[in-house]
């Protein structure tokens, strides 16, 4: 049976100003337009085509070109946020779960994050070592951290919103993001931001800066940095185990009252903690009139921190006992252990009721999950012309590497057999690398067509790696520290694939005014074999006001080397619960395969059209269907659960896992081709300038997108694992329901001599996802239609410099909380009290307001 949540009572008040600006734009008649801005569609463009010159505004394939002035108008000096509220086809992660908190991701079209390709100056983009794990609709994202390219960098993006697995290979299902560094060979720029939200927390501060270089005309250098805090963030009320319904302090066993930061005690839900430092060079050099010498590298440093569900002082109690001292030959230093890491006696737990019991912490402790990372990549290549041949030979390489602690937490067995624990722990790394060779051959031949043909063939050889370390001693002793267990030596090992690919693309033009390209490739992984995708693009200028274009394509994203092999023991005194590795022997035992490719199938068709000479629209209307889905699955028991398969613990010794007597329950959770969807929808793109003379002028944008998801397909359960079903009605919820199916925005920048004002109206459309908190029914948790306001004020004064004051969430919306699980109070799995949905689309925090200055040179 599923139950609805009551809509809660909202004043949205922007939706006044959203409506205003259609009025505006309404009464700006075309007689007040003057000439064209020469803006983003008027762009040249490198992606989706392999013809030189093509601009934005022509081009056969659905590209959106988002200038380094529009990024850095967001306020947040984020490229994931910034990216989002500009794109309406691109939604950010709010809230993620465990170390998935500390890089958040983001999707396009409302497709698993990893398949949306990444490129720095078209080239692949390494990916973080950092899986999400965790359920949720961006489970499984291991894609390439935008955090790490330092927005400042950026001299422009191009989003191609369409299946280009063809041209880019594996990955590019939903569309390719290229970002394109900034070139200048002189100046540069220098900025300082600093705001918060509303309420509270999420205190900021950026500084960053570009500079370029002259290599005696030649070439460039362009050198750019940034270093960002962003401080923790709570929200929700209290605790549901410190408060009761009626509002009283719960006393049983002990006055929760005395519990640190009591009632507000728990700080899970909110942002973590972050201290970013990131820099970013792009070079080129001319050798000879006709070759060209050319780098990128980026480097990132991350120190992050988030909170983890409360621990009360009941949950790490040790009942008195005798303890060995303190001894030479026990190189740990704890109580009760000797050399080789066992116990010399059997501690219990205590229950508040016994004299001299040991309590680790009177006052509770709030753990926090940390992450120190380190990430770097760079590009270099040799590219030339010799006798109309384009050629472009380079080298890529990235790696990734996530250190993981817990802090202020406890080992609640190893405090329970000896007596002491430490605070801190060392959990293991995550190290990821990625190296790429690509060759590239581009030449114009006259064919007697309309235009000349142009062929591009090319090569790539790529390797992955994934490893994980295993943590310290504390954090794998039985369950590990409270909030996240070390990786176990069962967990730890380095994999590694390879992969070859060829590719053809023929471009041109039969007749005048018709544009096609046709695309293949061939692809060869290691592990599971071979992949053959093609793209056909076409578009027809019916009069040089309208054209009509569209695209068949067929696509795969190879499964990500993490998902493949990422392994994780979570353990308790009564409990073991194991992520198995899909392609290991211990998960063919349960009748599970190993990953295959998704593969896609992809049609678009859309509108050019340009009714004014100072408008521009767009309208592309798209199917994908997926197949083959890699998903994961809930918890599969083996014992203890309400059901349970006993091939489940034969798996988990398989894996090498040794189970201790007192363990009742045993589950796996593993990652699966589980699910095929089908995903449709429409993007809309209208861009009018209107001169209103003395009064400025105003540029107006209107972009929107619908997209729905709906599952085609489910995979059945293993007979070894039934009568236990793969996916939760909240697993399926999150793929189909999770993302808005519209959003739309309206802005206007408006411009008068020195002042500007940039007013963006964004409409995020419902999102909801089923929960049951109670393992029974399940709720249905949903944010409702939420209008959102932007708004930043600049004035510019002695030519270089700029401040401007801002809002991002104007008027403060939040979204709504979590499901109902009893008459009065509103609670999530963390047992915050009217914690906000994590699947808001707008995030769960409020209002952001800032401020910024800025410098050119």
């Amino acid at each position: 049976m599923s139950y609805r949540s009551k809509s809660q009572s909202k004043t949205k008040s922007s939706l006044f100003l959203g409506t205003s600006l259609l009025v505006l734009a309404a009464l700006a008649a075309p007689a007040l337009a003057q000439q064209v801005a020469q803006g983003e569609t008027e762009s040249v463009i490198v992606t989706g085509t392999r013809v030189t010159g093509m601009t934005a505004a022509d081009s056969a394939a659905p590209i959106t070109v988002i200038g380094s002035d529009a990024l850095s108008k967001v306020g947040q000096p984020n490229l994931i946020q910034a990216l989002a509220q500009i794109t309406p086809s691109f939604t950010a992660e709010s809230l993620g779960g465990d170390t998935g908190a500390l890089t958040l991701s983001a999707r396009l079209r409302g497709l698993s994050p990893n398949d949306t390709l990444v490129l720095i100056n078209g080239k692949r983009r390494h990916s973080t070592g950092n899986l999400h794990v965790l359920g949720g609709q961006y489970q499984g994202a291991a894609t390439a951290d935008l955090d790490m390219i330092p927005v400042v960098a950026i001299d422009h993006i191009e989003v191609l919103q369409e299946g280009a697995a063809a041209q880019y290979g594996t990955d590019a299902i939903a569309g390719v993001v290229n970002i394109i560094l900034k070139h200048n060979s002189s100046g540069g720029s220098a900025s300082a931001t600093g705001g918060r939200y509303f309420e509270q927390g999420g205190d900021t501060y950026d500084f960053s800066g570009n500079f370029g270089v002259d290599l005696g005309g030649k070439g460039f250098l362009s050198i750019s940095g940034e270093k960002r805090y962003r401080g923790f963030s709570q929200r929700g009320a209290q605790d549901i185990r410190l408060v009761d319904a009626a509002g009283r302090t719960v006393v049983t066993p002990y006055n929760q009252a005395l519990v640190n930061d009591y009632p507000r005690a728990n700080h899970i839900v909110g942002d973590p903690e972050s201290m970013l430092t990131t820099v970013a060079a792009n070079f080129e050099y001319d050798l000879q009139p006709n070759v060209t010498l050319y780098a990128t590298a980026t480097y990132g440093e991350r120190d992050a921190k988030a909170y983890e569900n409360v621990r009360l002082p009941s949950q790490v109690i040790a009942s008195p006992g005798s303890n060995q001292p303190f001894s030479a030959t026990n190189p740990q230093g704890f109580v009760g252990l000797s050399a080789a890491r066992t116990p010399q006696n059997s501690g219990s737990a205590g229950t508040f009721t016994t004299p001299g019991e040991l309590i680790f912490a009177p006052g509770g402790f709030n753990p926090q999950e940390g992450l120190r990372e380190e990430d770097y990549g760079y590009t270099v290549g040799l590219k030339g012309e010799i006798d109309g041949y384009h050629w472009d030979i380079s080298g890529t390489y990235g790696k990734d590497r996530d250190k993981i602690y817990t802090y202020d937490s406890a080992n609640r067995s190893l405090f329970i057999d000896t007596h002491t624990t430490p605070k801190d722990f060392y959990d293991g790394m995550f190290t990821a690398t990625e190296a790429t060779f690509n060759i590239d051959v581009t030449k114009n031949y006259e064919v007697g067509l309309a235009t000349p043909l142009t062929v591009a063939i090319g090569g790539e050889g790529r390797e992955n790696t994934f490893g994980i370390a295993q943590g310290d001693f504390a954090s794998t002793y039985k369950e590990g520290g409270q909030s996240y267990p070390g990786f176990q030596p069962t967990d730890a090992g380095t994999h590694s694939r390879k992969n070859y690919a060829a590719y053809f693309d023929l471009a041109v033009s039969p007749i005048t005014d018709l544009q096609v390209d046709i695309a293949g490739r061939f692809e060869h992984y290691t592990d599971f074999g071979d992949a053959q995708v093609g793209k056909i693009t076409a578009r027809y200028d019916i009069t040089p006001e309208f054209a009509v274009r569209g695209t068949i394509s067929t696509g795969f994203r190879a499964p990500t080397i993490q998902e493949e092999f990422y392994s994780a023991t979570n353990v308790s005194p009564t409990s073991a619960i194991v992520q198995l590795p899909p392609n290991s022997p211990a998960a063919a035992l349960l009748g599970v395969k190993p990953l295959q490719p998704e593969a896609s199938t992809n049609y678009s068709a859309g509108i050019v059209a340009h009714p004014l000479d100072n408008m521009s629209i767009t309208i592309d209307a798209y199917s994908i269907s997926l197949r083959n889905r890699i998903v994961g699955t809930g918890t599969l028991f083996g014992s203890g659960g309400a059901s349970n398969a006993p091939i489940v613990t034969a798996a988990i010794l398989a894996h090498g896992n040794a189970l201790d007597p007192t363990v009742t329950q045993t589950g796996v959770a593993l990652f699966v081709n589980g699910i095929s969807t089908l995903t449709q929808g429409i993007d809309l793109s209208v861009n009018y300038l209107t001169d209103f003379g003395d009064l400025g002028s105003i540029n107006w944008t209107l972009a929107g997108n619908y997209n729905d998801t709906s599952i085609s397909k489910t995979i059945a359960t293993p007979a070894l694992l039934a009568p236990q079903t793969l996916f939760s009605r909240t697993a399926t919820s999150l793929l189909t329901r999770a993302s808005p199916k519209e959003k739309i925005g309206l802005s206007a920048l408006w411009t008068l001599d020195d002042w500007s004002i940039n007013l963006r109206e964004t409409l995020y459309g419902p999102t909801s996802v089923f929960n049951s908190p109670n393992g029974g029914q399940y709720f249905l948790n949903e944010v409702h239609t939420t209008a959102i306001t932007d708004l930043e004020i600049d004035y510019h004064w002695l030519q270089s410099w700029t401040i401007a004051f801002g809002a991002n969430n104007l008027t403060d919306e939040r979204p709504d909380n979590r499901l109902l699980i009893s008459p009065t109070l509103h609670a999530d799995s963390s047992n915050v009290v009217n914690a906000p949905l994590g699947i808001s689309p707008f995030g769960i925090n409020g209002g952001f307001y800032y401020t910024r200055i800025s410098f050119n040179f």
